[in-house]
């Protein structure tokens, strides 16, 4: 039976856990190739059409922290390193298979991408979530004998700033009037569903950081953050006649990433020094 349900404290992935990341690794690869590399093929090439292609891009980042992220999972298997993301990833797929079903109509049914996208939405909250539950109970709980403490002041200012994108992300699902109105680029209700699934990544991510100092809890997670982040400030940059200039969102949202990125590669590299230079 440990086998399949974790053994308090062991901090050890299942395999169950592994198998899921596995399942979703391709998924995630295909579809970052399609929206990032091909953002103006989505009429033919991916399940619905997304247009600007900034939104296809967007998307296509979020994608690419997955990757790393269940990369580090079937690569690390130890569980207090990677467990964070994995609310993240429920209500992510959570949120875009409602969006799926809230706005059928859109998709190219048939379509082998569309197939993949149902199946995908379908099945993966439920797989996150019965990993998460299963394996919820081995995270020992203390550091790593080689590990280090995030200060309370980065961890406030970082947990509440995630709380603030996860509440930003959810008004922007359940009112996507707003993000129609507001949003840096054009959005239409599908899409601005979709970016706001997108925002709650990192806010359900970050917000863990109220109750966990453990350097070691976030040191993957924040790989997986740089590396959606890179590729989000490299499609505005490459897709910037998309922003819509005239309206403040469009400042914030450039600026914001651009921070962000900054602000996480700063931390991350205090965070590996910090590892270096530790006694013992």
């Amino acid at each position: 039976m440990t086998r399949w349900r974790a053994v308090p404290g062991d901090d050890r992935v299942l395999p169950f856990t592994l198998g899921v990341s596995w399942l979703v690794l391709p998924f995630l690869l295909v579809a970052l190739v399609l929206l990032y590399l091909l953002p103006e093929s989505t009429d033919r090439l991916f399940a619905w059409t997304i247009e600007p292609p900034l939104t296809a891009m967007f998307l296509g980042s979020a994608y690419m922290g997955g990757i790393w992220f269940f990369t580090q999972v079937v690569r690390l298997r130890r569980w207090h390193r990677v467990q964070y993301g994995f609310p993240a990833v429920v209500l992510f797929a959570m949120l875009l298979g409602a969006a799926t079903l809230l706005h059928w109509d859109r998709f190219h049914h048939g379509h082998v991408s569309f197939v993949a996208w149902a199946v995908l939405y379908v099945t993966t909250p439920f797989l996150a979530l019965v990993a998460l539950l299963l394996n919820r109970s081995a995270d020992p709980g203390v550091p790593e004998q080689l590990d280090v403490r995030v200060p309370r002041p980065v961890r406030l200012v970082l947990g509440i700033g995630g709380g603030v994108a996860l509440l930003a992300g959810l008004v922007l699902f359940a009112v996507p009037s707003v993000g129609i109105e507001l949003w840096a680029w054009e959005l239409t209700p599908l899409t601005a569903r979709v970016v706001g699934a997108v925002l709650t990544l990192p806010g359900a991510v970050d917000l863990w950081l109220l109750v966990d100092d453990r350097w070691t809890s976030f040191r993957w997670m924040f790989q997986a953050q740089l590396a959606s982040l890179a590729l989000i400030n490299a499609a505005w940059i490459v897709e910037r006649d998309d922003l819509l200039w005239d309206r403040p969102l469009a400042w914030l949202f450039a600026g914001g990433v651009a921070g962000a990125l900054v602000v996480y590669a700063a931390l991350y590299l205090w965070g590996e020094r910090a590892l270096r230079v530790r006694p013992g």
